[in-house]
């Protein structure tokens, strides 16, 4: 079973602000977030952890589980570039993406998800004939990707829908 959990709330949640590769550690409510995740996933024994390179979600993996987490670049939040940290309503959106005609840096969407996708690609080959239990701890954007890894891209192209809230996850199966 694949356990995919999204961080807990960070100030910048709180505040609902864009949160990208500029975002901070867990607030207090963030590891109270990852406390009670780690409560109710307890009878669980997982054989391996991989998380995202933010300390955010590395806390939330790392609590959750009370083992040392493997950071994967392939699960990095995708790059908001000039649009991190800016006000969530002030941010010129084009669909659920930062525009990237007005925002400098802002990853290219299928290159993101040919990242992640890779990253799944690779658990699944390696991992995925074999009855583990695997946490994966991300963001928004990359528990919604793994979702569409899944059970495939939406035709709206909405990945975020398949996402779960802070401090919270969702299962999968390969195959």
């Amino acid at each position: 079973m694949i356990y995919v959990i999204r961080h807990g709330q960070t100030d910048l949640n709180k505040e609902r602000k864009m949160q990208g590769r500029k975002g901070l550690p867990l607030n207090e409510h963030g590891i109270e977030q990852a406390k009670a995740l780690r409560d109710r996933l307890h009878n669980i024994k997982f054989d391996f952890v991989f998380s995202s390179p933010q300390l955010r979600a590395m806390q939330t993996a790392e609590i959750v589980t009370g083992l040392n987490a493997v950071k994967d670049d392939r699960l990095d939040v995708f790059d908001l570039g000039e649009a991190d940290r800016l006000n969530v309503n002030e941010v010129k959106m084009a669909g659920p993406l930062p525009d990237p005609s007005v925002y400098e840096g802002i990853e290219n969407p299928d290159a993101f998800v040919k990242r992640v996708f890779n990253f799944m690609n690779e658990l699944e080959n390696q991992h995925g004939i074999r009855e583990l239990n695997i946490l994966i701890a991300g963001h928004r954007c990359t528990t919604g990707c793994i979702g569409a890894y899944v059970e495939g891209i939406p035709t709206d192209r909405n990945i975020l829908k398949f996402s779960s809230d802070t401090g919270d996850y969702k299962t999968y199966e390969f195959g």
